[in-house]
């Protein structure tokens, strides 16, 4: 499998931290949507009446400070530099969209999945806000 394959293969939706988040929410407050594409960068999970957007970020793509989101590869690490920092500004222009739309987000990154409990209790915080 050569770098080209091994990208194919990688999920844009329904991914493990997305499958994860959604079984806490379900527990916590169903009701959700997903993946709204007529919403600025498809947010993940949506509650559209109480106009909250969750994304799950995969912290190697969108650049997160955690150990995997560090990582470089050594191959070709310029173009992932500049495709990781596209990603940065795009979601900060998503961001920005949505504070300007009176919209509530929360970012919540692959790592933070790890640990189940203080996920849950962020969530919940989230949305009782």
């Amino acid at each position: 499998m050569d770098r080209s394959d091994v990208m194919r293969a990688v999920k844009g939706r329904d991914t493990t931290p997305e499958r994860l988040v959604r079984g806490l929410l379900r527990a916590i407050a169903p009701g959700y949507r997903l993946c709204r594409r007529d919403l600025p960068g498809a947010p993940d999970i949506v509650y559209i009446g109480r106009k909250k957007a969750i994304f799950v970020h995969g912290c190697f793509w969108h650049g997160h400070d955690c150990k995997r989101g560090a990582r470089m590869p050594k191959t070709n690490a310029e173009y992932w530099r500049r495709k990781i920092a596209g990603n940065r500004e795009r979601d900060e222009k998503i961001l920005a969209h949505y504070a300007a739309q009176r919209w509530s987000v929360l970012t919540v990154w692959e790592c933070e999945t790890r640990d189940r409990q203080t996920l849950a209790a962020r969530l919940e915080d989230f949305l009782r806000g």
